[in-house]
């Protein structure tokens, strides 16, 4: 009996954890998403204010829009598609957030297909 009052509290405690989601952070600024495709890491670049985002990837830049949904989630349209796979929308939702990186998730609007990946903020 003892010891189920003494995990009470604790399991209380675990239950109230939430992710630390400081995305008003993010919102802006340069950064930097690394990843790996068979086997070989790729960086890509990119710059965002509130409403355009920059990004360079393999020395071709590329600008797409950016719409709001709430502090966390936002929504990409590339501005100058070149085939119909990038003339649909890109949902993005950020999961959590550290001092100068965060983890987020995306997918086309409208698939229930995700993926995950971590960004690091490299400049305001």
């Amino acid at each position: 009996m003892k010891k189920i009052i003494f995990l009470l509290p604790l399991l209380l405690l675990m239950s109230c954890y939430d992710a630390e989601r400081n995305c008003k952070d993010f919102k802006t600024g340069k950064f930097k998403f690394e990843y790996e495709v068979d086997g070989v890491k790729k960086t890509t670049l990119f710059e965002r204010n509130d409403t355009i985002e920059i990004e360079t990837f393999e020395g071709k830049t590329d600008t797409a829009s950016i719409r709001w949904v709430n502090d966390c989630e936002y929504v990409l349209q590339k501005i100058h598609p070149k085939n119909m796979a990038e003339e649909k929308a890109i949902g993005m939702k950020i999961l959590t957030t550290s001092k100068n990186s965060y983890t987020f998730e995306f997918g086309m609007v409208g698939s229930d297909a995700k993926q995950k990946g971590t960004v690091t903020k490299i400049a305001d």
